[in-house]
């Protein structure tokens, strides 16, 4: 997932990263390889379906202060998303994409030739749950970290850690930022215990990371370094029932994000994501985005 503020972007780790590899179990607890093994079948079971339904998402951006209360105006956006995949047969066919139209903006459809702020989710980013398709287990390495309930379920638990030393890349578009950090973060994964239905995904940046500004970005006078304090994220999914013919998918319900800078414009967001109006659409068709948006 990717984290977006005023005039920078943050990426970070495993909810954007291309892969995953299962480390040897930990002997305290069951199978981790075939824990992933079902999340991974389920992942593509997933993905084969997904890409016939299409939802509306509510995003909220709100500016926070210190203390975490809203501060400022919330930025509303609403999206049409849906997720594409083509798995075909190389050993390596194309990443599964997240898909969103923008329809309205603070209320409003957005005109021909508007930009998107900085602190707006992309139209076009990677699908979180990609890190479990199976094969893709080479940059994360997977722990057992008990049972417990999640969503009215018995669930398993794993947490996750980048694998390697990957290192950090900065890359500048006009006054926004893009920080991808994928050796600074942890997650972890809650699936049902039998079927392997993931149920909910978290992720936080495990310290700070600071990072020149480069001149021609710098305010007269202002810092010549920026820092990540916080980034944090959790997506939620629920089972979402479907007629003619009739089928019960699990599909997202909710995304939280949390974001603290320093030395950044707004300095706190505090993001989220909240699905509705699921609806299917006839298999082989595709959304086509107007190209006057960007």
């Amino acid at each position: 997932m990717n984290w977006r503020q005023t005039g920078f972007v943050v990426v970070l780790g495993a909810l954007l990263a291309a892969g995953f590899s299962a480390e040897a179990q930990d002997a305290s607890g069951p199978d981790v390889d075939a824990a992933l093994q079902r999340i991974g079948a389920f992942v593509e079971r997933y993905y084969s379906r997904a890409q016939s339904v299409v939802s509306e998402v509510r995003v909220r951006i709100r500016p926070m202060a210190r203390d975490l209360s809203p501060r400022g105006l919330t930025r509303h956006l609403l999206y049409e998303m849906r997720v594409e995949w083509e798995p075909g047969k190389d050993d390596m066919p194309p990443d599964p994409i997240v898909i969103r139209d923008l329809l309205e903006a603070n209320g409003r459809p957005p005109k021909p030739g508007d930009e998107l702020e900085c602190s707006d989710p992309r139209l076009v980013s990677p699908e979180p749950l990609a890190i479990f398709l199976p094969r893709r287990r080479s940059r994360f390495s997977f722990t057992w970290a008990g049972r417990g309930r999640e969503a009215g379920r018995d669930a398993i638990r794993l947490d996750y850690r980048a694998r390697g030393d990957e290192p950090p890349t900065v890359e500048w578009n006009g006054s926004c930022v893009t920080v991808d950090l994928p050796g600074m973060t942890r997650g972890r994964v809650w699936a049902d215990a039998q079927s392997g239905e993931v149920l909910r995904l978290d992720e936080h940046l495990t310290g700070m990371f600071e990072f020149d500004v480069p001149r021609d970005q710098r305010r007269s006078g202002g810092p010549m370094t920026m820092t990540i304090e916080r980034a944090d994220t959790s997506i939620r999914y629920r089972s979402v029932d479907f007629s003619s013919p009739d089928e019960t998918l699990l599909l997202p319900s909710s995304i939280e994000m949390m974001v603290v800078w320093r030395n950044a414009g707004a300095q706190r967001l505090f993001i989220t994501h909240d699905f509705s109006n699921y609806r299917r659409f006839v298999t082989g068709s595709r959304i086509i985005r107007n190209p006057n948006r960007h």
